[in-house]
């Protein structure tokens, strides 16, 4: 499964965001990386540098490689609603994003490994597919065999985001997909608008 494994502390520091969690070496260097970052004057960013940037701090953020990304905006224009908003729901709606939102995997990158290596059930059937999207109702939980292991419990125990679209259990590390978020509670700051104008070039 192809994935970024690059440094991760450089990709925050050149968007200046956590994107992928919290990040101490932000509150060191909240400059650009690179020799120059912190004297090198920066020019004015062109019209599609600021749109190409907000796609790439997309992708970055949810872990989405190009093609896979450009595959859910087109699914995203042929949904109804604004493309933009559709865009981050169908994103919000992957079982990889579900799993570490309900504080199943500290990470991302964690929850994709965990469904990969098929820990994690979609109402009582394994789904080891990190794309695989929900749908409002669908229940998540880790499998029986898979509860006891470390990199849960710990994940689990340290938990506090609620989320109003997801309802989790930690005792019986099962949860639920209420329904598709609305595009006001999704916390991450992504201006949706400039990628779809982007895609649209």
């Amino acid at each position: 499964m192809a994935r970024y494994i690059g440094p991760k502390s450089r990709i925050a520091r050149k968007f200046k965001e956590p994107i992928f969690g919290y990040d101490k070496t932000l509150e060191k260097k909240n400059y650009p990386p690179g020799m120059h970052g912190l004297s090198k004057k920066r020019a004015k960013q062109s019209e599609y540098s600021v749109q190409l940037q907000e796609k790439q701090k997309a992708k970055y953020t949810y872990g989405i490689l190009e093609r896979q990304f450009e595959k859910i905006y087109h699914m995203a224009q042929r949904a109804h609603g604004v493309t933009g908003e559709v865009l981050l729901q169908l994103i919000e709606s992957r079982i990889d994003n579900v799993v570490y939102r309900m504080g199943i995997a500290p990470t991302r990158s964690g929850a994709r490994q965990l469904v990969s290596h098929r820990h994690i059930t979609v109402n009582d059937k394994v789904v080891n597919i990190p794309s695989y999207i929900l749908k409002a109702g669908d229940v998540v939980a880790v499998r029986e065999r898979s509860k006891t292991m470390e990199v849960i419990t710990v994940s689990v125990a340290k938990a506090a985001n609620v989320y109003p679209w997801i309802d989790f259990d930690k005792t019986s590390m099962t949860g639920k997909f209420i329904a598709i978020p609305e595009r006001a509670q999704i916390p991450e700051n992504i201006k949706e608008q400039l990628i779809v104008e982007l895609y649209s070039k």
